[in-house]
């Protein structure tokens, strides 16, 4: 049976590493997901010839599927990509994973191309990140596997769905199938820019409110529009029975379900690359969860999981073993 049922985009990343001159030359807001077209995404890349640049499947609630499938869980993902050389990429590493897939994943569109991310890392390891979609906008309600996600114990949805109405409307109507079989859903805000232009589609996909919500400081403060993180948090307890919020090196405030809020601290590590590190921390603390740890301590575990990946490249371990081993890690 599904412990986690997990709905987003199927994206392919691509890394390099850039000086801040070359976002400012671009116009690209540092540390922000632009979404692009394909045309922008090879005009960035022609830029950038000549550095070295390095592929992995990556999208966001992929990387927490893939993360909580490494941390024990029987996991399956619901997405939408393209029969080419990205698509195929991505459905063989998910599957060699042994997460399951939506039947309708693969489109029968010969025209289309598979979901792309230019992933830019600064000096400073933060990540810039020119997303082109591809096929993976038509994501949509009818791919759900209604019956495999009714038997799951946790469903959970990345925020960057909402920049689609396709997408908005499928997490919607994950969220309502899960609500009808007790399926506690658990929500990422994604990125601020989800935040700031797509925040009615959130609300949607939001709902009556959810068990557990992910988010990043920025994340948390735009939200309730507010630079205090008091203030903001007493908003996202009004929708979620649990609230997460990363703090960088500061490890994460939990706010459990009883309204108790504490801090995991960070791990004093040097830093590379930050992408994938809220994916990570989400699927860690998912994991932990269904696994019987408390809020805290799901939330520790997730802060170690996340400060391991940052040290090196990639939104995901090198392997799925390595996963076991970091969790075996844990408290030594």
């Amino acid at each position: 049976m599904t412990q986690l049922f997990g709905l987003g985009n199927a994206i392919v990343d691509v890394e390099v590493n850039v000086e801040d001159a070359f976002l400012t030359a671009q116009n690209l807001p540092k540390g922000q997901m632009t979404l692009v077209d394909s045309d922008q995404i090879r005009s960035l890349t022609s830029a950038l010839e000549g550095l070295q640049m390095h592929r992995c499947s990556g999208g966001s609630a992929a990387n927490t599927v893939f993360a909580a499938t490494g941390f024990g869980l029987k996991t399956s993902y619901t997405c939408k990509v393209a029969d080419d050389v990205n698509g195929r990429y991505f459905t063989k590493e998910m599957g060699a994973a042994g997460i399951t897939l939506n039947s309708s994943c693969l489109s029968a569109d010969t025209t289309a191309s598979s979901g792309q991310c230019l992933v830019m890392i600064s000096d400073d390891a933060e990540r810039t990140m020119c997303t082109d979609l591809g096929i993976s906008a038509s994501l949509a309600a009818r791919d759900l596997d209604e019956a495999q996600l009714s038997k799951a114990a946790i469903y959970y949805v990345e925020g960057y769905l909402s920049s689609s109405e396709e997408g908005t409307a499928a997490a919607m109507a994950a969220h309502n199938v899960a609500s009808a079989h007790n399926v506690k859903t658990a929500v990422s805000l994604s990125d601020i820019s989800m935040v700031t232009i797509f925040k009615e589609n959130l609300l949607r996909i939001l709902g009556n409110g959810v068990h557990s919500l992910f988010c990043n400081e920025e994340e948390a403060l735009s939200w309730a529009s507010t630079d205090r993180l008091d203030v903001a948090i007493a908003e996202l307890k009004d929708i979620a029975q649990e609230v997460y919020i990363t703090l960088g090196a500061n490890g994460s405030a939990v706010i459990d379900q009883a309204g108790h809020q504490q801090q995991a601290p960070g791990l004093a590590v040097s830093p590379i690359d930050t992408n994938g590190a809220g994916d990570i921390y989400a699927g860690a603390c998912l994991a932990a969860r269904c696994q019987g740890a408390e809020s805290i301590d799901a939330a520790r575990f997730a802060n170690h999981a996340a400060a391991h990946l940052i040290t090196q490249y990639g939104a995901r371990l090198k392997t799925l073993q390595a996963y076991a081993e970091l969790k075996k890690s844990f408290g030594q």
